[in-house]
């Protein structure tokens, strides 16, 4: 019951790249258009907050929305680089990440598609789980400068990736 409220430097570096690693499965899942190993990376009452706003609360509706996204439209892989891991306690943390997407018959990531994503780990019985999908359009409205540089950002990241 008298749970640590402190992590090791050694447990603190193992607990961040587990939740990298689980934001990199997750990219990788939508990448793959596999809607079942997407939804399966959340909790069972874990929510996706879309790019449009759309709210998805569950594995099962997260599942079924994606699979039909998938199944009926053209999606870009993502292009990502992770900001920061935060842990709030020693089996929660957030993740802070920003995309791009270079959408079908383009070769640039269109900045219209950036976004800032922001992920909240629970870890529960050793393994890590996200129990809530933020992503949030990168829009920076009346600040083009920074639109400019998170999109060069992300193409020295695609750059790297080849």
């Amino acid at each position: 019951m008298n749970k640590r409220m402190f992590q090791t430097p050694g447990e603190q570096a193992t607990n961040e790249r587990e939740v990298r690693a689980l934001y990199s499965k997750l990219l990788e899942s939508w990448d793959k258009r596999d809607a079942k190993a997407f939804a399966a990376l959340f909790n069972e009452d874990g929510e996706s907050i879309g790019f449009d706003g759309s709210q998805l609360i569950g594995q099962a509706e997260i599942f079924s929305t994606l699979k039909d996204i998938f199944d009926h439209h053209p999606t870009p892989p993502y292009i990502y680089k992770i900001k920061n891991v935060r842990f709030l306690q020693p089996d929660v943390a957030t993740l802070r990440a920003i995309v791009g997407m270079v959408p079908p018959g383009k070769t640039e990531i269109d900045p219209a598609l950036n976004s800032i994503q922001t992920i909240v780990a629970t870890r529960h019985n050793g393994e890590w789980c996200i129990a809530s999908l933020q992503n949030t359009p990168a829009q920076l409205h009346g600040r083009p400068e920074l639109v400019q540089q998170m999109t060069e950002e992300l193409r020295e990241v695609s750059e790297h990736a080849q």
